[in-house]
Order: structure tokens, then sequence, then C-alpha cells
């Protein structure tokens, strides 16, 4: 694979085989970053279970305490009368059918989050061949089917994250940006590996959390001793 110049010059600040502390991790990949935009930071958080198995599932949302650095776009099915409710709370977008025929239609994905109501899933199904893909259909267990939709939008807007295993065993889930700083970082990092930890399945057997990588979008991976803390 192709390296670019920056990329091997920050590489070298890395030790491969280094299991780094959080805080010298997200020291290191904050200082790595040579890009000209604010990198987002990533956690890939590969996991002793087998997603093959419904009771080895690793799925949940929590809101992270500095957020994530990015603007989300909030769309809201519900009923037409909770459309100025869910639009005060934070929402971009709020609807029923129309938002519906406008996704199917028109291939329309200018958001970032879905929430619906409990009432609203019989419309909201037939989305799911087109919202499912791309991780965003919404989901009791993300919290993002609730009758509570001011709150659900508020938590959305203010950081929270969604992490669930890939095929692979590995949950990809970001946790900042570059400009937060390591303090912040590792703050959402103790949040987020915290939650996964505590939504450990009962049928996991052996080491469960076997490896942990941060990285910033385009800088090199930094592993962290994820268990040290535990």
């Amino acid at each position: 694979m192709f390296r670019g110049k920056n990329y091997k010059e920050s590489a070298k600040l890395i030790e491969k085989q280094t299991l780094y502390d959080p805080q010298d991790a997200f020291e290191l990949v904050c200082k790595a970053s040579r890009a000209k935009f604010d990198e987002t930071v990533e956690l890939h958080v590969k996991l002793g279970v087998d997603s093959r198995h419904a009771d080895q599932q690793v799925r949940g949302a929590v809101v992270l305490p500095n957020g994530t650095g990015k603007n989300v776009r909030v769309l809201v099915f519900c009923k037409p009368e909770r459309e100025e409710e869910a639009k005060a709370a934070g929402a971009d977008y709020a609807g029923g059918q129309d938002l519906v025929q406008k996704i199917q239609t028109e291939n329309w994905f200018e958001f970032d989050t879905v929430i619906a109501s409990p009432d609203m899933m019989g419309v909201v199904g037939r989305l799911g061949k087109l919202l499912g893909p791309k991780g965003l259909m919404p989901s009791p267990k993300a919290g993002t089917v609730t009758p509570n939709i001011a709150q659900a939008v508020s938590e959305a807007k203010a950081g929270k994250v969604e992490y669930r295993l890939d095929k692979t065993n590995i949950i990809h889930c970001p946790i900042g940006k570059v400009s937060f700083g390591a303090e912040k970082l590792v703050e959402n990092y103790n949040t987020l590996i915290g939650a996964i930890v505590r939504a450990k399945p009962a049928a996991a057997k052996g080491q469960y959390i076997r490896s942990c990588v941060t990285a910033s979008t385009m800088g090199p991976g930094v592993k962290i001793n994820a268990n040290k803390q535990l």
C-alpha cells in the first residue's frame, strides 16, 4: 500500500508493537496528525465474541462527555402533532410518510441520525433495506426508537454515538477531533470503553477486549492497553 510522506513521518513517532496507556496514545495521535483539516479520531475495538450468535451481540449507545465535534443532522419520524416538538428540540427534519417517500424516490440521505417514535415504526420499517446498510435504522437498543423524542434529539446533538459489532467482531466509533486535545479524547474514550465493557454478553468466554487501536483520519494507528483500567 502506498503511504504518503506525512504518513511515513507520523509513523516514525509510534512504536508499532507497544501498548500505550490511553493518555500517551491520544497525545501521540494528536502529535501525529499532519492533515490540513481537523481530523476525526476513531476507536477500533476487537472483541472476543462471535457476532454470528444472537447471544454474543454487543450494541448500544452512549453520550460522549465532550461530544464528537461533528454537527449531527437529525431526522425524526413522528406524527404531525409532534413535528414542532422535534424541531424545537433541535431536529433538522421531522415528518412521516413524506420523508419516507423522499428517501425512497430521491435517494435522499442528508442526515446522520434517525430517530422514530414507536408508533411510526410500521412506516419506517419499509426503509430497512435503505437505512440498514448505512447504519441509520432506528433501534430501541440504541435509544433511537423512543416516545421521548425531545430527549433523544438532544442527546444526538450533544454527541451520542452508537456502537455495534461488524462482521469481523470489531467496533468502529468516532470519539472526537484532533483539536480536542488528549485530555478530552481520553474522557470520551473512557466513557465509550466503559459502555462496551458493561455490554459484555454473558455468553462471552475468554479475553473480552482483544485489541484496541485509535487513529486520526489520515494518521497511523496507535495501540492502547485497554485492559489496564478494567
